[in-house]
């Protein structure tokens, strides 16, 4: 077929329609806060004078040519380490220097510049990225009925342009025709929520015969529309056309990074250009969460800043004094200072001015207690930890391809310290793969299903059905039977509602001539095929029919009826049902309502309550199975009373104000009662694989779990038995608002007498539950909390919700029931808040984006519901099971590595820093640098880094299998053992008293006698080259006493590192004394040969690692930490 405009134009053997309206996402603000309505678009006159002056050039990069370097550097020195690094680097240039200031810039800028460096690669690659999409090339309209090639970013706001398949919209379109009859065309949305399946779009009608490119010679019209905003799933706008209105739906728009799919061609106006459109929109960088650990690394760095000043600020008081008293009545006490010709920085007679000066002097010598390269380090190890996430063979999921993927790595050490994790159920603990076991019509109950068999009561395990999503086994409606059932009238329309009442596309197989459903959730799925199976087969629709093989009662054949399809009232999350308008063959009017229970039990007629309190019971039956229910009815509607509220719903939807989707809801209210009562489906949603088991391990490692879920209170409890979140023995706590009295207020409508005895009922359950945990104290019983939506409503109001989270917290499982997305977002940042314990999230689906969102750690599972969790998550995994190693196995080891290594870091630092100030303190605090500039300016960068990053990469207490098999091992990051401020003091006590036994040792050791044979005595530059090389062997040394699991790359790394300073005093001390000053040949000609050096280096080294292994030993005997309990047990094995 030509793709040219004025080609024959396709025909389509089936018609789709597809709404995003039960997927939009979740938020707590609303969809419509801080949306404005005043976009107008002139359709194919982009020049005019109201028009939006924007073009389509689109840029993602973070810096431009001009802002790289001041922006990057500010990036940098906004931590406050950096910063502080790049004072001492500026005061290096004066003469209150201790050192040269090359030495102490080029570590700062290695550091920085490696940052800058991998800044800038990342940025230069999205630079590419958006070169080539703004010079893609689109046909755009010039205004006389022909198209010619544009590039993507000349476009303009109000230019038709016209997208070929297989290409990308270049911007966002509002859908004027495309090459279908009815102006239908299919979309790919993977770049912007991730899914593959295909969407399908379709223009109004008034636009769709503009299906050649003359068409739109003369084609006028104006748009008005929402604000640019990021919701990806709403669209409200109105289109002034010939002189009338029609109301705009996301069903029209096409949103730019969506791929046209299937369709030759379609037009379309641009709405959106550049940054205005929705997946720009989206772009932005979702809150940056930093664990736990980050934000205590940052307060010891403070604690380490405050103790510079202090020692800086001490030291200068000293050096004052001594200088003041150097010269006192003509006599010198330090002589060798020439107090009585010296420069102000030794002028006894301006001791104050030289104590400040000194101040200064004292900042820059100690900032080697300050780790340098400390969070350059960590995003090594955390970048590398995250690939042993990702390549993690025991979590990848081979059913369906799916790894696990660590989104970001900022959170791997958060995931060692997880207290309490609140769960999806649907597609999460469950498969969301449904079936259709039961169902319930005119007070009979139907379907022999495995629920039925007592053994399996806790949750059914049903055999694998013959038809994917239907498992149902009953003789007396299948096969045309139940047209001999006494009220065969009520099951033909509960039937008829199954086929008529949805959104779901039909797909033929063109080879086979086979129907399969395309729907928006597996449920819908799951009622569409069940109709199909007891005799009513949708097979396809238009924009304005239904049409289904439908099985005659009378002839007992198959016939073809079409239902005319009047409105569809979508689905959401607060309104918990959907309905269609239709008028049947016979003329009636026809709405048809399916929804849950507690929304649609309150809408029936008196009338139309004939079978109410049997599909009650039916209905607690199917939920204490752990069967999923929805109720089914339908009301005749009146021609007049159905114009009123057409002609209503209409102009409501013609609103383009805030408050457009409120006006809707409460017109569709005024039609969507007095509903006639015909029964309720039963759906069956089995366990995941190793979730009880997952769950008891993560229970027995101390971890508290919460599920929030849409069910009712029963099916949940059912499965919290079947996944052992519930146990046999557990006392339930439960909160509802089932009473009578509440019950019988609800019926008067009085909507403040029902708000204040709900809200006393709750506040009353609430204190008699924590009275229960108080009175049980010492008790072994534990208790369980289970919740409805309605109470919970109440207990998250502001003056309720702590007495609600401290029940909450005293038990060891946690159902709230009846959640909307937005409670489980609110319930996720009570606990977060509350108890200041790291939460943990985990879902599948659209509705669970807020509660990922909120969480210290977003998990998302790769389900059935399409990848808006993915996408908004922290990390994926592809099922519930997997979250056992994930968290008992990574996050274990990745705590402890993260927080020995930063442990270790500052041990190392303090170790050297300290030398230092000893020494300063030994030569009266006059600013003398003990070491070559050069030794300490490689300290952190090649002499001890290496072993740090092998610790915090490859260590390991235990091996994974005993990971999982002790489970109380993960106790230690909950309770902070590992990270606790007197584990870190007590790494920094170790630093300064390995400091202390250096210094003195040497000092000591050398003092005044011969060093070598000639008589010469130990000068500053064989002092300093001692005890740098004790440091070098003491810090690795102790990383090696500090490493439980050594692989041949840590011997490498610890033992290199060391070689690496001889080598490197080689070297340097091979250059010209002009640059290797101190250390010329220092080496080969003083230290190597003289057997004094290595016995103190040796004896120094044994000396400064005695009282950390002697405090190890004792504490490992006498005060085990749990794994080392464990460890003890495992070398006995």
């Amino acid at each position: 077929m030509s793709r040219g405009g004025d080609a024959k134009r396709k025909k389509l053997h089936f018609n789709k329609i597809l709404s995003f309206s039960c997927i939009r996402k979740q938020n707590l603000k609303g969809d419509n806060e801080e949306r404005g309505f005043s976009r107008v678009v002139f359709c194919n006159n982009p020049n005019h004078h109201e028009s939006p002056k924007l073009n389509n050039y689109v840029r993602t990069t973070k810096y431009t040519f001009v802002t790289f370097l001041p922006k990057s550097l500010f990036e940098q020195f906004r931590r406050v380490a950096n910063f502080y690094f790049l004072l001492v680097g500026c005061l290096s240039f004066t003469p209150l220097a201790p050192y040269t200031a090359v030495s102490a810039i080029i570590p700062l800028i290695v550091v920085v510049g490696a940052s800058m460096i991998k800044e800038g690669i990342e940025d230069s690659r999205r630079k590419k990225q958006d070169i080539e999409v703004n010079n893609r090339k689109v046909k755009v309209h010039r205004g006389d009925g022909t198209f010619s090639h544009t590039q993507w970013r000349n476009l303009r706001v109000g230019d038709i342009v016209k997208v070929e398949k297989d290409n990308f919209f270049p911007a966002d379109l509002f859908l004027l025709s495309s090459s279908y009859e009815d102006s239908i065309c299919y979309v790919e949305t993977m770049n912007l929520d991730g899914e593959t399946n295909l969407k399908l779009k379709q223009a109004i009608e008034v636009t769709s015969s503009l299906h050649v490119n003359s068409s739109f010679k003369s084609f006028s019209a104006s748009v008005k529309c929402e604000d640019p905003n990021a919701n990806l799933y709403t669209f409200v706008g109105t289109m002034d056309f010939e002189e009338q209105q029609y109301s705009l739906t996301p069903q029209q728009l096409l949103l730019r990074g969506s791929k046209l799919r299937n369709t030759d061609y379609i037009y379309g106006t641009v709405i959106f250009t550049g940054h205005d459109t929705k997946i720009m929109q989206n772009s932005m960088s979702p809150p940056s969460k930093r664990s736990k650990v980050e934000r205590k690394m940052d307060k010891i760095i403070y604690f380490l800043f405050a103790i510079v000043f202090l020692i800086a600020f001490v030291g200068s008081i000293i050096f004052g004094v001594e200088t003041k008293e150097d010269l006192n009545n003509g006599k010198m006490k330090r002589w060798y200072l020439r107090p009585d010709d010296a420069k102000i920085f030794f002028d006894p007679k301006r001791s104050t001015i030289a104590a400040t000066l000194h101040f200064f002097t004292f900042l820059m010598l100690c900032y080697y207690l300050i780790p340098i390269s400390l969070y350059v380090s960590m995003e090594v190890v955390k970048v590398l930890q995250s690939t042993f996430i990702n390549r993690d063979l025991q979590m990848y999921y081979e059913e369906a391809d799916k790894p696990a993927n660590a989104r970001t790595s900022n959170l791997n050490e958060e995931l060692g310290q997880v207290d309490t994790i609140l769960s999806d159920k649907t597609g999460t603990l469950t498969c969301n793969s449904m079936e259709f076991l039961k169902c319930t019509i005119a007070g009979s109950a139907y379907g022999h299903g495995v629920a039925d068999e007592r053994d399996q009561v806790k949750y059914p395990k049903a055999t694998k059905p013959s038809i994917k999503g239907f498992n149902f086994k009953d003789e007396r409606i299948l096969k045309g039977n139940w047209v001999n059932e006494p009220r065969s009238d009520v099951i033909q329309k509960f039937l008829q509602l199954l086929a008529i009442c949805h959104t779901a596309i039909p797909e033929v197989d063109e080879e086979t001539g086979s129907i399969s459903f395309e729907a928006e959730s597996p449920d819908e799925a799951a009622f569409v095929i069940a109709a199909r199976e007891f005799g009513f087969e949708f097979y396809n629709r238009t924009q304005t029919n239904i049409l289904l093989h439908e099985f005659n009662p009378v002839s007992g054949m198959k016939v073809d009826r079409s239902y005319n399809l009047l409105n569809i009232l979508e689905f959401s999350s607060s309104r918990k049902r959907m309905s269609v308008i239709v008028r049947n063959e016979e003329g009636k009017l026809l709405l048809l309502c399916k929804g849950a229970d507690s929304v649609m039990f309150e809408r029936l007629s008196k009338n139309g309550r004939e079978f109410e309190e049997r599909t009650r019971n039916h209905i607690n039956e199917y939920a204490d199975a752990g069967l999923r229910t929805l109720v089914l009815a339908y009301r005749e509607l009146e021609d007049k009373k159905y114009k009123e509220f057409n002609e209503e719903f209409i102009e409501a939807k013609n609103l383009v104000t805030a408050d457009r989707d409120a006006v809707i809801s409460a017109v569709i209210e005024k039609i969507e009662k007095d509903l006639i009562l015909l029964g309720a489906t039963a759906v069956e949603d089995k366990l995941q694989n190793g979730v009880p088991e997952c769950i008891e391990k993560l229970a027995q490692a101390g971890i508290k779990i919460w599920v929030l879920t849409g069910d009712k209170m029963e099916t949940a409890i059912n499965i919290g038995y079947a996944c052992s979140l519930l146990r046999q023995g557990m006392k339930h706590i439960v909160i509802n608002l089932d009473m009578p009295e509440i019950i019988a207020l609800e019926r008067t409508e009085n909507k403040d007498a029902i708000r204040k005895a709900s809200k006393g009922s709750v506040v009353h359950q609430i204190s008699e539950g924590k009275e229960q945990l108080t009175s049980s104290s010492g008790s072994p019983k534990s208790f369980s909390l289970i919740i409805d939506g309605k109470s919970l409503a109440y207990a998250l109001e502001d003056d309720v919700k702590n007495m609600f989270l401290e029940l909450a917290v005293g038990c060891a499982s946690v159902i709230c029931c009846r959640s909307s997305p937005k409670q489980k977002a609110l319930v996720t940042r009570l606990v977060k808040i509350g108890t200041g314990k790291t939460t943990l999230a985990i879902g599948d689906g659209a509705n669970d984006v807020g509660m990922l969102q909120e969480a210290d750690i977003g998990v998302g599972i790769s389900g059935a519901e399409g990848m808006q969790a993915i996408m908004s998550s922290d990390i994926a995994i592809a099922q519930f099971r997997f979250l056992e190693r994930l968290l008992l196995v990574h996050g274990h080891w990745c705590y402890r590595r993260i927080t020995s290594m930063i442990c270790y870091f500052f041990y190392k630092n303090i170790t050297f820093g300290f030398t230092l100030f000893l020494l300063e303190g030994h030569a009266s605090f006059s600013g003398l640098a003990g070491y070559n500039d050069w030794y300490m300016s490689f300290y952190n960068i090649f002499f001890t880094s290496l072993p740090a990053l092998t610790l915090g990469i490859f260590d390991q207490d235990v091996s994974a299998r005993f990971c999982g098999e002790f489970p109380l091992l993960y106790q230690e990051g909950i309770n902070n053992v590992l990270f606790s401020w007197r584990r870190i003091l007590r790494w920094m006590l170790n630093g300064v008293c390995s400091a202390a036994i250096i210094f003195y040792f040497c000092i000591h050791a050398y003092g005044q006698q011969a060093f070598r044979k000639g008589g010469q005595t130990v000068g500053l530059d064989i002092l300093g080259a001692t005890m740098y090389t004790c440091v070098v062997w003491v810090v690795n040394f102790q990383m090696a006493l500090s490493v439980n699991y050594f692989t041949l790359i840590q011997h490498f790394v610890i033992w290199g590192s060391i070689l690496n300073w001889y080598f490197f005093l080689l070297l340097y001390g091979s250059l010209p004394p002009r640059l290797s000053t101190t250390a010329y040949k220092i080496f080969l000609e003083t230290l190597a040969p003289t057997p004094s050096y290595w016995i103190v280096t040796l004896f120094t080294i044994i000396s400064a690692l005695i009282p950390y292994f002697s405090y190890k030993a004792i504490r490992s005997r006498f005060f085990p930490k749990y794994h080392e309990t464990i460890q003890s047990i495992l070398r006995q094995r």
